[in-house]
């Protein structure tokens, strides 16, 4: 696990820890950012490093006594597993949508989110409060814009492998540590999970 303290912390830009695996947690910053947490915001999909992100939270929201604020973004064009829209410079999307309900996508995104709680820790957990944000947006600006309170941690898997992947789709996990105003923990998947 990698921890980044984010682009806004006290510690500045670019600080980070090397950890051996998803379920350790060790090193003198990453122990005070958990003492001080006040949210842990985790982004949610059903890939083996995102289901590592979601057990890391639950286990870091119950260690600090916090709730969690689970986020599933969509936006029409995404991939499956994260990734980033890329635009064109200076140029929008170029077809017209006069009317988009959304709520197909909501609910979609609401429901991978229980699915991953349940193969991540067999549920929703009940002694952790958790709120379910589905926004519409690139996961990376997302997950930002949402984890901005002071005291807030935001934990984000990433998938081992996936160069060609981020070349063409881009990396959430990047983009949270080059933007984000919190700590980041980037998980990787579990050892021996599939690819």
């Amino acid at each position: 696990m990698t921890m980044t303290s984010g682009h806004g912390s006290a510690a500045g830009h670019g600080n980070s820890e090397e950890q051996g695996g998803a379920g350790e947690q060790g090193g003198a910053g990453e122990q005070a950012a958990i003492r001080s947490a006040k949210r842990i915001v985790v982004g949610v999909d059903d890939s083996p490093a995102g289901l590592a992100a979601v057990r890391l939270a639950v286990s870091l929201a119950r260690t600090a006594g916090v709730p969690i604020v689970a986020v599933r973004a969509w936006a029409l064009g995404l991939p499956r597993h994260g990734g980033r829209r890329h635009r064109l410079r200076g140029r929008e999307h170029p077809h017209v949508i006069l009317y988009f309900d959304a709520a197909e996508e909501r609910r979609e995104c609401g429901e991978l989110v229980l699915k991953a709680f349940r193969a991540a820790v067999g549920g929703q957990p009940q002694d952790v409060a958790v709120t379910i944000e589905t926004p519409e947006g690139d996961p990376g600006l997302m997950l930002t814009e949402i984890a901005t309170a002071k005291g807030d941690i935001l934990v984000v898997g990433r998938e081992r492998g996936q160069l060609m992947k981020h070349l063409v789709h881009g990396s959430v996990s990047s983009y949270c540590c080059e933007h984000a105003q919190c700590p980041v923990l980037v998980v990787p998947p579990a050892e021996g999970a599939p690819r």
